[in-house]
């Protein structure tokens, strides 16, 4: 079957075209609205001024921001795997999609935890990046989150709780802090006309 008679069959009449054309431009248009209205290509990036696009990551961005985890370690060197690119993103656009979906539906928690999967990728990288201090000084190196859960040894927050985000436990910990949300997409007439 040609394409041209698969088109045909689909859509037998010039309305029917029509509709299908009008139709396919409309979620053209706010496919490509939602990509800019939520700044989707930040997320391509390792800014970690990219995570306060979603507004109740700022009191994790400002206490992170504080520390001295900020001169050194962007939030995806301890949020996402770096044992090789495909790893990365695959987990980098997995988490992404959940944290949208939680936060679409307004499911967040007051008090955010990692799951599972991101607390070993997190430990992960505690040793990755601290494993002269963990192998040499203190010897700690060789409990992996694996071994943490199940009793054989502590994990790294057990010990260091505030590091890096120095006691964020809720969403309203830091209510005044000046962290970099983004400017608003919204046109001044909408925002003018929902303040009314």
């Amino acid at each position: 079957m040609k394409i041209r008679e698969i088109i045909q069959t689909l859509f037998p009449t010039r309305t029917w075209k029509l509709a299908a054309i009008i139709a396919g431009g409309i979620l053209c248009g706010l496919g490509s609205y939602t990509l800019y209205a939520s700044r989707a290509w930040t997320y391509l990036s390792d800014d970690s001024a990219t995570c306060v696009n979603c507004h109740i990551m700022g009191p994790y961005y400002a206490t992170w921001n504080h520390s001295s985890h900020s001169r050194n370690a962007t939030c995806n060197d301890c949020h996402v795997p770096h044992e090789n690119a495909v790893k990365k993103w695959f987990f980098k656009g997995m988490d992404g999609m959940r944290h949208a979906s939680v936060f679409m539906m307004r499911g967040e928690p007051q008090v955010i935890q990692a799951i599972d999967e991101s607390a070993e990728v997190i430990m992960n990288n505690c040793i990755r990046c601290h494993t002269q201090l963990n192998t040499e000084f203190v010897n700690t190196g060789r409990i992996d989150h694996e071994m943490a859960m199940a009793g054989e040894g502590k994990a790294c927050w057990d010990c260091h709780r505030e590091v890096p985000h120095g006691g964020t436990n809720s969403l309203s910990s830091t209510p005044n802090a000046l962290v970099p949300y983004p400017k608003s997409v919204s046109p001044d007439w909408l925002k003018d006309m929902l303040s009314k």
